[in-house]
């Protein structure tokens, strides 16, 4: 049997762990709430890597890439992956030839690939064949293959301890050491087309920074940023930036008094500088005989330093909305195997996947029921956001929505018969009020409850929550999510769960899972089972097992032809279609993909806008209160502030935020909360504040909640009166009394003591 080529996923990359543990590898999604906090992680083991300095680190989607530096006796040239979600070490799989080991070097990401240029190399151990570098190799993520770029032409100095970044589909290198003088020259390459790439030299101008080495540059604002480093005996701590447009360099005055602002970092090399948003980060490096652990933090635009609270030639990069620091020269020449996350401040927070997750697991406002398998097992859910997600299930909604409304049509139309006929007439038409649709019932029977309900957590947050790897139940139950996954036609949760199920198999229930991915011809993740158990390591203590007696004959067969004649392994750089994310498909769907299935009408200066009721409840509290408390009957809600009608861009801004989480908003846009505010206390009466004030605490809407309490004390005796008020929450009873304490005056409280 052949083993096929194997295509890989870009958000999953080829299986870097080189190990068997499942310990390797999670998909354990979820924001870091706590910012500004650093966090020790897991250290490098030294059987995956020894500790080092003076190397370089990329981050790739979400890992971490170590490559090169010195352990103290011996230039390094191997390639650490750091998961950053499973907090775990491995060595990545690389194949074709790596770089001499080197340190000093630079390493950038440029699409799926990484690529280092330059640096020092030899032997430090003997002192023998030490020599600057000016060779350009690229990395492959996807296949884990090494090439080295044959570039015709001028070449840059052969240098290390240079500064190198990305900017406009190009590599461009700065400064340096060359073994006999510090440089301060800068070279760029094309990416784009490996078969014409040509290095060409830039005709810098302007405040050119002073010849140095030993220093880290940064992108930010369309601008490369130069800070400190060694400039000959002398080392300052100027930041200077580049405009990539006219080559032109513009030295950044640092003189804190002339400000009002914290003074710059002191002067130093080694040290780390990394951008994020409109910030630049500094850590570390060599000052004044000391090794500072301090962060220093520069604002772009306000062109100011900050302190938002050691060690010389670690390597940082940035992850999303964190830094990650690796190695480095600690005290005493130590080096170091450690890693760090420092946790940036991102505001405002999106929290589009949680609020979505929320309206699955509170299951409000639910509009569809799927009646799942033979023993008819019934999940509630939303169509907006299934239909928005699933193109499989949303033929079927359309499918049992058109079959409802028929049956509505024949059961008035037989009602008007019998009327006209002189039949009862005391049987009203089939009629809801406006705003209202009933339950729409969807059978699905190729699913079963348990595993859709997993295929249903996707769609909400674009996670699921995993259970314990390794025990056959659990691996079992996402295999028949995967088999859901391929044939609903999610390939985002199909790659998700391989990830899962690849990551648990072990030696306790490869069998089981093999044979249950031959019972659903789950090709892919059977070959990956076939292929564990022939592993040198593997086969002996598998053959050996009760399970292994009560395999299926083919299976048997297809094992000992396998171990006998291993099938070649095929590797593609072709990635495979992973589908479309959550904020790509709400995105689409407030675009026009969800018209047809909106029930509710914004109506902005009269101008209707359909939207989808379970969205806006579920991303505004002010909507959700709204439609628990008092749904408008008429299905149509007025869009204003006061007499103030916001802008359509302003109110598109709104939707685009609530829908798929966009911040990018005009000025005028914060006058959309002081609306809801204000639209939802103008509802607020004393027959449906109780209810209000229990949307509102359960939201943590604390606005809307204190006005609830407001309105409830200065109506005491008529909220008094109110059943509701029997049902409230013993907190929510004891907020009331508090309330009501607070606004009782003395003379008040004086009076009921002498009516005691």
């Amino acid at each position: 049997m052949s083993c096929k080529s194997t295509k890989v996923a870009p958000s999953v990359d080829f299986d870097h762990s080189c190990s068997d543990s499942v310990e390797y590898l999670t998909l354990n999604f979820g924001p870091f709430e706590t910012v500004h906090r650093w966090r020790r992680l897991p250290p490098c083991d030294e059987f995956v890597g020894a500790r080092r300095s003076k190397h370089t680190v990329v981050a790739y989607r979400d890992a971490i890439y170590v490559f090169g530096g010195d352990n103290g006796k011996n230039m390094l040239n191997d390639l650490l992956r750091f998961d950053v979600k499973d907090c775990s070490w491995c060595r990545a799989f690389t194949t074709g030839t790596p770089p001499a080991p080197r340190y000093h070097h630079s390493a950038v990401v440029y699409g799926s690939s990484m690529f280092v240029f330059g640096g020092y190399t030899g032997d430090i151990y003997s002192n023998s064949n030490l020599k600057n570098k000016n060779d350009l190799f690229e990395y492959k993520f996807a296949t884990g293959q090494w090439t080295e770029w044959k570039v015709e032409g001028s070449l840059p100095v052969a240098r290390s301890a240079h500064g190198a970044t990305v900017y406009s589909d190009k590599l461009w290198i700065f400064a340096g050491y060359d073994g006999n003088a510090r440089l301060n020259d800068m070279w760029t390459i094309s990416l784009q087309d490996r078969e014409h790439a040509c290095w060409e030299e830039i005709d810098q101008s302007g405040e050119i920074p002073p010849s140095c080495c030993n220093f880290p540059v940064a992108v930010c604002r369309d601008k490369m940023f130069v800070f400190s480093g060694q400039s000959g005996a002398k080392i300052t701590n100027n930041l200077f930036q580049f405009e990539f447009k006219g080559h032109m360099w513009t030295r950044i005055p640092t003189e804190h008094l002339l400000r009002g602002s914290p003074p710059p970092p002191q002067r130093r090399y080694g040290h780390t500088m990394v951008a994020f948003d409109r910030h630049l980060y500094v850590f570390g490096g060599a000052a004044d005989n000391t090794l500072p652990n301090e962060l220093h933090c520069y604002d772009v635009d306000s062109q100011t330093w900050e302190m938002p609270s050691g060690r010389l030639f670690h390597a940082a990069a940035v992850i999303q909305d964190a830094m990650y620091i690796f190695g480095g020269t600690v005290d005493n020449n130590v080096r170091s195997g450690e890693m760090y996350r420092f946790q940036f401040s991102c505001y405002p927070k999106c929290t589009l996947h949680e609020d979505y997750g929320k309206l699955w697991e509170n299951r409000q406002f639910c509009d569809v029921e799927f009646i799942l398998g033979e023993r008819e097992e019934r999940v509630l859910g939303h169509i907006a956001i299934v239909t928005a997600r699933c193109q499989w299930l949303r033929k079927k909604i359309l499918q049992a929505r058109d079959r409802q409304r028929q049956k509505t049509r024949q059961e008035s139309s037989e009602e008007s018969d019998e009327g006209a006929a002189g039949g009862p007439r005391d049987m009203p038409a089939v009629s809801r009020p406006s705003g209202t649709q009933p339950m729409l019932e969807v059978a699905i029977r190729e699913a079963e409850a348990q595993p859709f309900e997993v295929l249903m957590q996707f769609l909400y947050t674009d996670k699921i929550q995993y259970p314990r790897r390794g025990h056959v139940q659990d691996v079992l139950l996402i295999m028949d999510v995967y088999k859901l996954a391929l044939s609903f036609k999610l390939s985002r949760l199909e790659q998700l769960c391989v990830q899962y199920i690849e990551a648990s198999v072990d030696l306790q229930n490869v069998l089981s899972v093999c044979e249950n991915a031959n019972k659903l011809q789950l090709d892919q993740l059977k070959e990956h089972c076939l292929n564990f158990v022939v592993k040198e390591s593997h086969f002996n203590q598998v053959i050996m097992t009760k399970e292994f007696e009560r395999l299926s004959t083919p299976l048997i067969v297809e094992i000992v032809r396998r171990k006998q004649q291993p099938p070649p392994r095929l590797y593609s750089d072709q990635p495979v279609d992973i589908g479309t994310s959550l904020v790509q498909d709400m995105k689409a769907y407030l675009e026009g993909g969800g018209l047809e299935f909106c029930d509710i009408i914004l109506l902005l200066d009269g101008h209707p806008r359909p939207a989808h009721k379970a969205i806006l409840a579920a991303r505004s509290s002010y909507f959700e209160a709204m439609f628990r408390s008092f749904m408008p009957e008429d299905g149509q809600v007025n869009i204003s502030i006061g007499e103030m009608v916001p802008s359509k861009q302003a109110f598109e801004s709104m939707l685009r935020y609530i829908y798929y989480g966009d911040v990018n908003m005009p000025p005028e846009d914060s006058l959309l909360q002081a609306y809801c505010k204000q639209n939802l206390e103008m509802n607020v009466t004393v027959e449906n504040v109780l209810q209000i004030l229990e949307a509102a605490d359960k939201t943590q809407a604390l606005d809307m909640k204190k006005h609830c309490l407001h309105i409830i004390v200065h109506q005491f005796i008529k909220v008094s009166k109110l059943p509701n008020l029997r049902s409230l929450s013993q907190l929510l009873l004891l907020d009331i009394i508090e309330s009501l304490a607070t606004h009782i005056s003395d003379k008040q409280c004086a009076e009921m003591g002498s009516d005691i």
